[in-house]
């Protein structure tokens, strides 16, 4: 038995050397930093998706595309309206659509309600409906050229784990009808157009971006009472992906090593729109904002902006640089 130990021993040691020396390779090395950019489109009427691993535009739709949009998961029940537009709501006391009309809509402006910047989904206009067959009556918001869209009417009937049951129509009763929307839990949500009375495609899967350059509403509670203001900027996937915004070291200077000493949030406007600030009749780069931004497959990248013009001069077109850690 000893003879037969030595004999896998010497056989593994002339093995080893043998092998090939493999080379050291240093934990967390830095990718290189790469400059991008997206063009938004004027005045602002793309939402443009971005995957920061392959540094490509893996989506785009127009803002107006889509009003509400239902979560996606088998567990899902959230609606959210659509910020980019500034989109607000209204529950009325009232559980059947075709009774609500114009004049239910006195007293909207005092008690409209938003869904919260951050993306929390327990702080949603619509909130929790699922055992309340209230109406809704929603403020569709703004196109891009700040044209007023209307009001509909919304009556949430049910949701499953494969499918919700949406009954609306104009708050004049045109375009009524009742849709069944398919949930894909390979995506965030399902969406909804009510212009065009069905389902739309919106947002790539849920796996395949980071962040979306969009218009969003924002609220800046220092006013009373609290002012909802559209902005342009830059918004997290909800995904499991979360970001800090650093305004203490340079750029060159963030590492792989900070990363475990970050207060992490996933506040999906963490890093939002106040990179950029505009003064003098133009928009000035706030350059020593800096924001590192954990993705869904976990990675690391830390990025900051430097231009938010085009060759031309056009606004809308934000420019980064960032470098994964």
């Amino acid at each position: 038995m000893r003879s037969y130990c030595f004999i896998l021993g010497s056989l593994a040691v002339f093995l080893l050397s043998c092998e090939k020396k493999e080379l050291p390779v240093k934990a967390h090395d830095q990718g290189n930093v790469i400059t991008s950019t997206v063009d938004m489109g004027t005045p602002y009427k793309w939402q443009v998706y971005f995957n920061l691993r392959t540094n490509t535009v893996v989506g785009q739709n127009l803002k107006t595309a889509w009003d509400i949009s239902c979560e996606a998961s088998q567990s899902g029940y959230h609606i959210t309206l659509n910020a980019s537009k500034a989109m607000f709501a209204f529950k009325t006391t009232k559980t059947v659509l075709t009774s609500v009309s114009n004049s239910d809509t006195l007293g909207f402006a005092i008690n409209k309600k938003w869904d919260a910047p951050s993306g929390n989904m327990d702080s949603t206009a619509i909130g929790d409906w699922r055992t309340d067959r209230s109406v809704y009556i929603i403020d569709k918001g703004y196109d891009q050229n700040g044209a007023w869209q209307g009001m509909e009417k919304l009556q949430l009937l049910s949701v499953t784990d494969t499918n919700y049951t949406i009954h609306f129509a104009a708050i004049n009763g045109s375009g009524e009808a009742t849709l069944s929307i398919k949930k894909d839990s390979s995506y965030n949500s399902s969406f909804v157009s009510f212009t065009d009375l069905t389902q739309v495609s919106v947002e790539p899967p849920k796996a395949t971006w980071d962040i979306v350059f969009s218009q969003y509403l924002f609220v800046f509670y220092t006013y009373n009472p609290p002012l909802p203001y559209l902005v342009t900027g830059c918004v997290l996937n909800r995904y499991n992906t979360a970001a800090v915004k650093d305004t203490t070291d340079q750029f060159a200077q963030i590492a792989y090593s900070n990363v475990s000493s970050y207060k992490w949030s996933s506040d999906i406007t963490t890093i939002g729109y106040d990179w950029k600030t505009y003064t003098g009749g133009s928009y000035i780069i706030n350059t020593g904002y800096n924001y590192i931004i954990q993705t869904a497959d976990s990675r690391y990248y830390k990025l900051h902006f430097v231009g938010y013009y085009n060759s031309k001069g056009a606004e809308g077109n934000p420019k980064w640089e960032y470098q994964q850690l």
